[in-house]
């Protein structure tokens, strides 16, 4: 294997370009998979339809469970992960849902990192406590609160790096105490994707994306999934796949094979001119701290084979905010991150996106910090960018 930039002996990015770029020839000898724009899929004798049904034989019936160019989505994540199964979503946080409601029920417990993905977070405040789950929140990087926190809980939710903030986790040894304790393990892999990160090898159970970042890459498709064993992937398709109706659509599903072909040519692209910024930032006059990984000395570091483009960084009281943001140009402000474009998101003004419902605020995060999604623009035209309205802003 090659060296990886961060040092390890792996080169997961190799294994993800033959797997993603290299099909069978689809029907016809077409290079790309159709799309499979039905609702649904007959059978040719009862004894078909009879068999169908009872499990004995697996044939699309309605696109509200299989659709054949979803399922090519979901075989390829599967694979890229690791994991023998995995299920297509309209968005993450239907996958989200689906996976935690199928392994959780009233009256138990979730332990969940602070600083997860805020959607995810006012689904834990909001609805769970309605239907009587309790979420307690740990520091993920402190394995020994996770493991203080451990006992009775039913699902442990993991993000390694957290958002906002970029916590890690050492999913190795957090895996090992979920298991003694007969807890199901998950983790949002979507900052990673499995170019960088493949949790299942470190004993995870089920691994979350939002396929609308990185997977999908163009910033034109909403979509989630969430990948594991067979036994995993079936139990959330009896539980909650199909009743709660989040189904992905064949186009969409369309749209994310395409832009699987080149994530292993987008992530090099996004870490390398991530990395640049960073360490620019890191030396910059009015800046206090950088939120990265790679700044980071805790063990969790060890599964990442490489950096995505996304990261925070906490300015000094000299800056105005406000005005750093609005003389952005190639930066836009706007919510999500993984695709083409650069994007700003300024930690105060997403606190107000749920009064209330703060996890950002109750969790530490500085009101300073600003979150950078560096695109696949130039680099140096990126940072003449962030010079400019960094004079702006002076106080």
């Amino acid at each position: 294997m090659n060296e990886h930039p961060t040092g390890i002996d792996r080169d997961y990015l190799a294994e993800a370009a033959t797997l993603l770029a290299h099909d069978e020839p689809f029907p016809g000898g077409a290079v790309v998979p159709p799309i499979y724009q039905t609702s649904l899929f007959t059978f040719a004798s009862y004894a078909e339809m009879a068999d169908t049904f009872a499990g004995k034989r697996r044939q699309p019936i309605y696109s509200r469970g299989d659709n054949p160019t979803v399922m090519e989505f979901e075989a390829k994540v599967a694979a890229l992960e690791g994991a023998q199964a995995a299920r297509g979503f309209s968005s993450g946080m239907a996958a989200i849902s689906a996976t935690v409601l199928a392994f959780v029920g009233a009256g138990e417990r979730i332990v969940a990192v602070r600083n997860c993905y805020g959607d995810a977070y006012r689904l834990f405040e909001r609805l769970l406590p309605r239907l009587n789950v309790r979420v307690d929140y740990v520091d993920g990087s402190d394995p020994d609160a996770v493991a203080a926190a451990l006992p009775g809980a039913k699902l442990l939710y993991l993000e390694s790096p957290t958002s906002m903030m970029f916590e890690l986790q050492d999913l190795t040894h957090l895996t090992r105490l979920a298991k003694e304790h007969g807890v199901i393990t998950t983790i949002d892999n979507s900052w990673a994707t499995p170019v960088f990160q493949k949790p299942i090898s470190h004993g995870v159970d089920l691994v979350l994306h939002s396929a609308s970042k990185y997977l999908g890459g163009h910033s034109d498709t909403v979509a989630g999934v969430v990948a594991g064993s067979s036994t995993h992937i079936r139990h959330i398709n009896e539980q909650t796949y199909s009743y709660l109706g989040g189904k992905l659509s064949p186009f969409e599903a369309w749209l994310l094979l395409r832009g699987l072909r080149t994530l292993p040519l987008r992530l090099p692209h996004h870490m390398k001119s991530g990395l640049v910024i960073a360490e620019r930032l890191k030396a910059h006059a009015h800046v206090e701290r950088v939120n990265h990984p790679v700044y980071s000395n805790h063990p969790g570091k060890a599964t990442l084979a490489g950096y995505a483009g996304l990261f925070s960084f906490e300015v000094a009281d000299d800056i105005d905010i406000p005005v750093f943001v609005d003389a952005l140009t190639y930066f836009r402000i706007g919510v999500s991150w993984g695709g083409h474009e650069s994007l700003v998101v300024p930690a105060k003004a997403s606190l107000e996106q749920t009064p209330g419902v703060n996890s950002m605020a109750r969790f530490g995060v500085s009101p300073r910090t600003i979150r950078l999604n560096i695109g696949l623009e130039s680099v140096e035209d990126l940072w003449a960018d962030i010079a400019q309205a960094f004079e702006k802003a002076r106080k």
